[in-house]
């Protein structure tokens, strides 16, 4: 590996060599199928195809919320999307996501399927499908809402693409690059922290989908299990993203939520794929 120091970018970037870390085998530069494949098709309207990363956590949290509100209609088939083996390269999932990244939706509630792309679209998808639910109405409320549902998007990249790479994924650490998305999680967890000193959630008095998703990356990192990273980055001084944390975790609906589509950790915490209610209550996975 060339020491960065002494790395000059070419005049023109070639894709000519591995690019290291955890994901090389899957990541390129062109998009599209790389094999023909079909997406499997349960029984219930919402076809979910994705894994348990902080972006799927966002879906299926939402869909268990959904269900606790009593909207029978949100029962949802969660098909496993296995990223390290390539399964978001096939041309079903491609065909439902361009973008080839999970969680995907698969609406075949009306007359022609629907997909819905994106994380934080499917969210508002979601909410609006079923009566503005964890989204409020009231315009001022609305807007704050969907202010802080879009920060957690535009955040994403520095904390997973560039701290969580750098940190825990590149096959060298690289100080300055540490150090660069370091800082700027630190600044986010500070915005964050501020603006709980404020208001119990995000939006305000009540719980939307602005919190499940900063929740799924942020609550995450809060509670030290994003890339081991707690105590590097101290995230215990951040006393009002620990409250508010701390008050999401206890939700049954997300404790359910975050074992969809997993498949690593403590076995009682995995849920590989899960197409009906009762699938919670089944035995654990077998090692």
């Amino acid at each position: 590996m060339t020491d960065p120091s002494e790395y000059s970018p070419p005049k023109v970037w070639t894709w000519d060599k591995a690019s290291g870390g955890k994901f090389a085998n899957i990541n390129r530069p062109i998009a599209g199928p790389t094999h023909d494949k079909e997406l499997p098709v349960g029984r219930h309207p919402l076809q979910l195809y994705s894994l348990a990363t902080p972006n799927g956590v966002k879906v299926t949290v939402m869909l268990e919320e959904l269900l606790a509100l009593g909207h029978a209609g949100a029962e949802y088939d969660a098909w496993l999307i296995r990223i390290g083996e390539g399964d978001q390269f096939g041309s079903g999932f491609v065909g439902v996501n361009p973008n080839s990244k999970i969680p995907a939706l698969l609406d075949r509630s009306g007359p022609a399927p629907v997909r819905v792309f994106e994380s934080g679209a499917i969210l508002v998808y979601l909410a609006e499908k079923f009566g503005g639910a964890l989204l409020p109405t009231e315009s001022a409320k609305r807007a704050e809402c969907l202010s802080w549902l879009f920060w957690q998007m535009g955040s994403a990249p520095y904390l997973g693409g560039g701290f969580g790479h750098f940190y825990a994924y590149a096959p060298t650490k690289i100080e300055y690059a540490i150090d660069r998305f370091a800082m700027e999680v630190k600044r986010q967890l500070d915005v964050l922290d501020r603006r709980l000193a404020e208001s119990p959630y995000l939006a305000g008095e009540d719980y939307t989908i602005a919190d499940i998703a900063v929740w799924s990356w942020y609550g995450a990192l809060a509670k030290g299990l994003l890339y081991e990273a707690g105590e590097f980055l101290q995230v215990q001084a951040y006393t009002h993203v620990q409250r508010w944390t701390e008050a999401i975790a206890a939700r049954p609906a997300v404790q359910r939520g975050r074992r969809v589509n997993r498949t690593w950790g403590d076995a009682a915490s995995q849920l590989p794929e899960r197409h009906a209610a009762s699938d919670f209550d089944a035995p654990p996975p077998q090692a």
